[in-house]
């Protein structure tokens, strides 16, 4: 608990990256997510009795995300060190190279490279095999702020649902935030995140040579 409280932070900013960029991607789009595959497995249903190009196209979204995941475990299966901030700098140079994209004018090749960037997303703060913040999905997340509201309403702790309302805020924040930005910046929106995924890889390396820093000397 107390890991995960240190990590609610940086798990916060993640998580408004993701609201933003699918904000960002939605609008590029005209109705397709690249981080939040629900919506997107609705869209696919609907598309496929429809017999519409919809369901192509959130399909291939989902095909990107869970490439995201596998890419992701493989590189926390074979890296050794600083795993959480090479998941973010490889990250950071998918929206780049999306951002690229967009600028000739490849909007769903760019949105599905969002996609498998927001799918390796979630594993940064994998422990055991155990993924510790739903950071692109929000439904287990307010299924939490709920089970602990009851529970401190029951006499359990008063306060554990504040945890996962700062990760939904963060995600309202960040989808207000990439809808806002794009009706200014239009197709140049995406650079605020990658400088952002920048910053945060190298602090989350800084905490990571910490902590082995302090094993070290004990």
């Amino acid at each position: 608990m107390a890991d995960a409280r240190r990590n609610l932070p940086a798990a916060a900013v993640l998580t408004a990256l993701a609201g933003y960029v699918d904000a960002t991607g939605y609008l590029v789009t005209g109705g397709f997510f690249p981080s939040f595959m629900s919506g997107n497995s609705t869209r696919a249903g609907i598309g496929l009795a429809e017999q519409s190009s919809a369901a192509a196209i959130a399909l291939m979204l989902i095909g990107s995300f869970v490439l995201g995941v596998i890419a992701g475990t493989v590189l926390r299966i074979t890296a050794r060190k600083h795993i959480a901030s090479l998941l973010l700098i490889g990250i950071a140079a998918c929206l780049a190279v999306s951002q690229l994209l967009f600028d000739h004018d490849w909007k769903m090749v760019g949105v599905a490279i969002i996609a498998f960037g927001m799918g390796a997303e979630n594993l940064v703060f994998e422990r055991d095999g155990e993924v510790r913040f739903g950071i692109t999905y929000m439904t287990g997340t307010l299924v939490k702020i709920g089970q602990h509201i009851g529970r401190a309403l029951g006499g359990g702790p008063r306060w554990d649902w504040l945890h996962y309302a700062a990760l939904w805020i963060a995600m309202l924040a960040g989808g207000a935030s990439g809808a806002l930005i794009y009706a200014h910046w239009s197709l140049d929106a995406l650079w605020g995140p990658v400088a952002t995924l920048l910053i945060l890889a190298f602090v989350l390396r800084h905490h990571d040579e910490q902590d082995e820093s302090g094993e070290t000397d004990r």
